[in-house]
């Protein structure tokens, strides 16, 4: 791999032309880091940068991280008039804000932004200020008529007295949702369940919800607005996924579930380990210790999958099985048997086994038909899923 060479994360810019405008806040010092993103989930880029830009931060630096044209100042061809399917604005200042909505264009830059507006190119700006200024009702008044015109605006956090931009993984992954937009609902279950034997007891299964989460990350990035309904977690969720509703008690969690199908969801995608058996007769408060030995009674759980089967007609459904013990076609027939049970669209199966390690499938996928896939990544897991999307709605 050469040295101005990325790692390729995802697929949601792939074969997107981005112009990435900088102006002249501090936070151009990020402009690096933001370009490589960019290219690591497959855009490909070019750089505005006005001239207060340039002196914070030097073409030759972002002309190494975007590997694409850098435009400095007007030019005979007026690059900066090619038809791109978004302008991200990072930073941008005040002055920036306040010539896009008044149609001042001493620049390329605002040259783009002004064709843009006028193709309906999906423009996206991620002021950066001192907190002072970001809250003077004019920046306010600004900001409303930069939306009004169709800009998307993305602030960050304040911090030490600054409105910050947010991180470059952040600003890509909305991005991506921008400019992919479908509209498609997606719900998610993710993690582990736990049922309750005192008030501080319980009975839970494993599960750290890493799967669901880069699911829901991967179907936000192009363009689905996606809903997390997770139980217990120990991995941290994405920060662009807003929408994540906390529910351990798998009974709790099925609740949720019927709320939420009433909205007519599209797609649901069922990674959750919830409980096949939880506790038939919880204690309140705590049990005493030094009491000997304690016998749980345990009752089969409620199945969600078929319990949402009738609430859930005509939607995309894709669940998860995962077993130990048995060989692959075995495996295959149980995925099938659930399709079938549950009127799924497509399950994707594991074993214990194969878990964790490195020369083994991430899962094979089974159709209604019953017909199998070997899943080597994860990679090609969420692929798969999207191509189940598409092909079913």
């Amino acid at each position: 791999m050469r040295d101005t060479d990325v790692e390729l994360r995802g697929s949601s810019l792939k074969g997107k032309h981005v112009l990435l405008g900088v102006t002249g806040g501090i936070a151009a010092v990020d402009t690096v880091r933001l370009s490589r993103e960019l290219r690591r989930h497959g855009a490909n880029v070019s750089v505005v940068m006005t001239p207060s830009a340039q002196k914070i931060i030097t073409p030759l630096a972002v002309r190494w991280a975007s590997q694409g044209e850098v435009i400095t100042d007007w030019d005979g061809d007026l690059a900066g008039l090619s038809n791109f399917d978004a302008i991200l604005v990072a930073p941008a200042t005040r002055n920036l804000l306040a010539s896009f909505v008044h149609g001042i264009m001493n620049g390329p830059l605002l040259m783009a932004l002004s064709a843009a507006r006028s193709r309906g190119t999906p423009i996206m700006m991620v002021p950066s200020m001192h907190g002072d200024l970001s809250s003077d009702q004019i920046t306010s008044d600004l900001v409303i008529e930069c939306q009004n015109l169709g800009a998307n605006i993305l602030w960050g956090n304040k911090e030490e007295g600054r409105m910050k931009t947010p991180s470059h993984e952040h600003i890509v992954a909305l991005l991506g949702n921008m400019v992919n937009r479908n509209n498609t609902s997606v719900v998610i279950t993710l993690g582990a369940t736990q049922s309750n034997i005192d008030d501080i007891r319980f009975v839970q299964n494993t599960s750290s919800g890493r799967t669901g989460y880069s699911i829901a990350d991967d179907l936000f990035r192009h363009g689905m607005d996606v809903t997390c309904v997770s139980g217990v977690t120990s991995v941290n969720k994405p920060d662009w996924i807003t929408l994540d509703i906390k529910c351990p008690d798998p009974n709790q969690m099925l609740s949720e579930l019927k709320a939420l199908a009433k909205d007519k969801i599209d797609v649901w995608i069922h990674t959750a380990a919830v409980l096949d058996y939880i506790v038939s007769k919880p204690v309140e408060g705590k049990i005493a210790s030094l009491q000997g030995d304690l016998s749980v009674g345990l009752k089969e759980g409620a199945k969600h999958i078929v319990e949402l089967k009738d609430l859930c007609k005509g939607a995309v459904r894709i669940g998860f099985k995962f077993e130990s013990g048995i060989k692959q076609k075995d495996l295959v027939h149980r995925a099938h048997a659930q399709i079938q049970t549950a009127n799924m669209t497509a399950t994707i199966a594991n074993r214990l086994e194969d878990y964790g390690k490195e020369d083994a499938p991430r899962g094979w996928l089974v159709d209604s038909h019953g017909a199998h896939f070997i899943l080597e990544t994860e990679s090609e897991m969420c692929s798969a899923i999207r191509s189940i999307i598409e092909n079913n709605r």
